[in-house]
């Protein structure tokens, strides 16, 4: 067998040794265009949990590996004049030279022909190998050549970096932020070499604009390194600076959504990247060429023989999955470091607590396993703040909305049930409602509620359009305020051309023959195949749909509820009209976001003109369509939450997606987070974060950093309607509310 590797980096490197080990028998040949000591970048890090599988892989490597480590557990973040110390975090790294050597020596010691500064332009030129592996690095000519199979995506992303090295011997993972007079430069740095002749990376980074501001776009290295030296001068106490091809450089997210073709597999770089934030480029290359030795090891014979296609497809579907999360905990930190000067007014514990919980790898929860002193810091500062000293957590440092205080910062997400008669709430609602209530929460919002009938997603909808709807409802606000400290608020809506449906447990599709309605919305655009064409509304429908709004809302009070949210998201009939992608017209209710915006507004000033000026009213939006174009957009929902805050609303609850079914949401934990926390930085008005969020350690983590003032929990709600009376007792909250009922089961401070 012939096994043909294209680039002599760590990750072909690595695989082409695992092969031979695997495949004695076999021809295995790098080729590399430059020579064996030219290398881009100066250390590579590891994380010490990481290390385990490359010593099961190929325990000789790793033992010289091991060897040439620097390790250290602590991250320092310089900022305003303070280091903020963090410990417990286990790191180890080395240059990237000396891991080249290394794997080169091993794959010399196992007979793998090394051949450098030699160029493969084309894959033709090996057709004589059986396995043919592209590991030519983020511009591969393989992967661009056979592009139309291997489906990439490249996304060049809008900060400037630049990779040098130093003598400054660090002891920590250190970041280092400088306010210039053109803006935000942040450096990237740590250890791996150390002794007499210390060696660390100093990676600078900046905002694209900054970079211009600063008149780096034609600049030297000489220049580079002069400028960098003055702006750092400070924290580079007189080391040296070195550089090694240390131009200025885009860093591009590459995505493929296939990894092989045939004989052909792409590796490392070629098929995936992951920002430097997270220091795990080289450690994915090397995973890559484990998974691809151990496919053809589980497919082919040991003199090689078998289906070689069909290893290969065993390799990109045990890869394919990691890597995704991967890239996606890598892309959230790339955009942390893009929008980084958005937390410079941060206290510098905040921004610590900020920057090492930006991937979602690392939660309050487990940053206090690895630096408890930290997070007591944290949350000592941060619930001090919050005027709560003696909150536990910050989950439990109550929150003012108008005149309305919420016990706590975890809140019951509306969550449809389906289960009313005619718009009327019954014994289903009293028991989920109150069982969330008595369990704790800081505040409990019902399902989307309909405020007609026509405007009911289902004939199960709760609806507040008749007085027996208010009778039933009082029954419940009733219950809830006499056993608990949970305020209880209505989600009120017109679910537009997404009405008229059946059960979700029925089919969940629109309904047809006699039990259907007409629906409306913006355009007569249906929602899907197969849906009913809405009727376009006339001003007429826009005031008398105003007016069940405002309506609602007086039963609302009459009915006892604390508060009201508006659901403009998730492509019901408010949300419809802010979506370019539902909202067609061609009037002054549509076309640009002015124009798209003007009816919800409408009915959000409505609603709170007869809504008391005392109780708060919130907003549900979808901060995005998830659609390259043609779709309602981040920047669009600023804006969108900057109006509703004039227009009166208090606390808006971040939500996306649900205006057309081709929408890509990027699901993960917390996934809906980061559009919260724009909102909350760039608009004065109080934030709600949703979505993925679950539990009590993801709400700690977004609180303590600042991304949102409340937490909504609709899942972690369903599976544990206690969910805030067992937070109280895991971190020993004594003040938090429990009914009588249920007191044999808190604990007593003494326990």
């Amino acid at each position: 067998m012939k096994i043909a590797c294209i680039g002599g980096g760590p990750g072909g490197l690595y695989a082409c040794l695992l092969l031979k080990k695997r495949f004695p028998a076999a021809d295995v040949t790098v080729y590399e265009r430059n020579g064996p000591d030219d290398t881009f970048g100066w250390g590579v890090v590891f994380s010490n949990e990481t290390l385990s599988g490359f010593q099961a892989a190929d325990p000789e490597s790793f033992a010289a590996i091991e060897a040439s480590f620097a390790y250290w557990d602590d991250i320092d973040t310089h900022y305003g004049g303070e280091i903020t110390h963090s410990t417990g975090h286990g790191f180890c790294g080395l240059s990237r030279k000396r891991l080249l050597n290394i794997f080169q020596e091993r794959c010399r010691d196992l007979d793998v022909e090394l051949r450098f500064e030699t160029e493969i332009a084309d894959d033709a030129d090996l057709k004589d190998a059986d396995v043919v592996i592209a590991a030519d690095g983020i511009n591969s000519v393989v992967r661009e050549k056979y592009a139309a199979h291997f489906m990439p995506s490249i996304d060049w992303r809008r900060c400037k970096f630049t990779w040098l090295g130093t003598n400054k011997p660090l002891k920590a993972f250190t970041f280092v932020f400088v306010e210039s007079e053109f803006g935000l430069f942040q450096v990237h740095a740590y250890p791996f070499e150390v002794g007499e002749q210390a060696l660390s990376t100093w990676i600078v980074e900046c905002h694209e604009d900054v970079w211009k501001r600063a008149g780096l776009e034609d600049v030297s290295e000489e220049q580079t390194v002069e400028f960098i030296r003055n702006l750092f001068a400070e924290h580079l106490e007189g080391y040296e600076l070195y550089t090694n091809r240390s131009i200025w450089r885009t860093f591009p997210t590459v995505r493929c959504q296939k990894w092989v073709r045939g004989n052909l597999a792409l590796l490392g770089d070629a098929v995936h990247t992951a920002h430097f934030s997270i220091g795990s480029g080289t450690k994915l290359a090397m995973e890559d060429a484990i998974a691809l030795d151990e496919a053809l090891g589980q497919v082919l014979s040991a003199d090689g023989a078998g289906d070689v296609p069909a290893a290969l497809e065993v390799y990109e579907e045990a890869r394919e999955v990691d890597c995704i999360k991967l890239q996606k905990a890598a892309q959230t930190s790339l955009e942390w470091f893009e929008n980084s000067a958005r937390y410079m007014d941060q206290h510098p514990l905040q921004l610590t607590f900020n920057l090492m919980t930006r991937s979602k790898r690392i939660t309050y929860g487990n940053l206090a396993e690895r630096d408890p002193e930290l997070v007591e810091r944290v949350r000592a500062w941060w619930c001090t703040e919050q005027g709560a000293p003696e909150a536990k957590a910050p989950i439990f440092a109550p929150f003012t909305l108008r005149e309305l205080t919420l016990p706590n910062r975890m809140v019951v997400s509306p969550m449809c049930q389906y289960s009313a008669e005619e718009g009327t709430p019954g014994d289903w609602h009293l028991m989920h409602l109150g069982a969330r209530a008595v369990g704790g929460a800081g505040l409990l919002i019902t399902e989307s509620t309909a405020i007609c009938a026509e405007g009911r997603i289902t004939h199960g909808c709760t609806g507040l359009y008749g007085p027996e709807h208010v009778q039933a409802w009082r029954r419940i606000t009733d219950f809830v305020h006499a056993h608990s400290a949970t305020p209880i608020g209505i989600q009120l809506c017109h679910a537009g051309r997404k009405a008229s449906c059946s059960l979700p447990w029925e089919g969940d599709r629109p309904l047809d023959g006699e039990t259907a309605w007409p629906t409306i919305g913006p355009s007569a655009d249906a929602f899907d195949a197969h849906w009913p064409v809405p009727r376009a509304m006339e001003r007429a429908d826009m005031d008398a749909v105003t007016k069940q709004f405002v309506q609602a809302a007086e039963r609302a009070l009459e009915a006892g509820f604390d508060l009201v949210e508006l659901h403009m998201a998730h492509g019901y009939l408010l949300s419809s009209f802010l979506s370019p992608a539902s909202n067609l017209r061609t009037d002054e209710y549509g076309g640009d976001l002015e124009g798209r915006m003007r009816f919800p507004l409408e009915v959000c000033r409505a609603v709170r003109a007869v809504w008391p000026a005392h109780m708060p009213l919130a907003v549900r939006i979808s901060a995005t369509d998830w659609l390259a174009d043609g779709g309602q957009t981040a920047e669009d929902s600023v804006h969108l939450a900057r109006q509703l805050s004039e227009a009166g609303c208090d606390l808006i609850d971040v939500s996306s997606a649900g205006n057309v079914p081709r929408s890509e949401p990027g699901y993960g934990r917390m996934y809906q987070v980061p559009f919260a926390e724009r909102i909350r930085h760039e608009v004065d008005v109080a934030v709600m974060a949703v979505g993925a969020i679950q539990g009590w350690d993801h709400a700690n983590t977004v609180l303590a950093a600042g991304r949102a003032d409340l937490c909504a929990l609709a899942r972690p709600h369903l599976v544990h309607p206690h969910l805030s009376l067992e937070a109280a007792v895991e971190f020993g909250q004594d003040d938090q509310v429990w009914p009588v009922q249920y007191l044999a089961a808190k604990p007593t401070p003494a326990e």
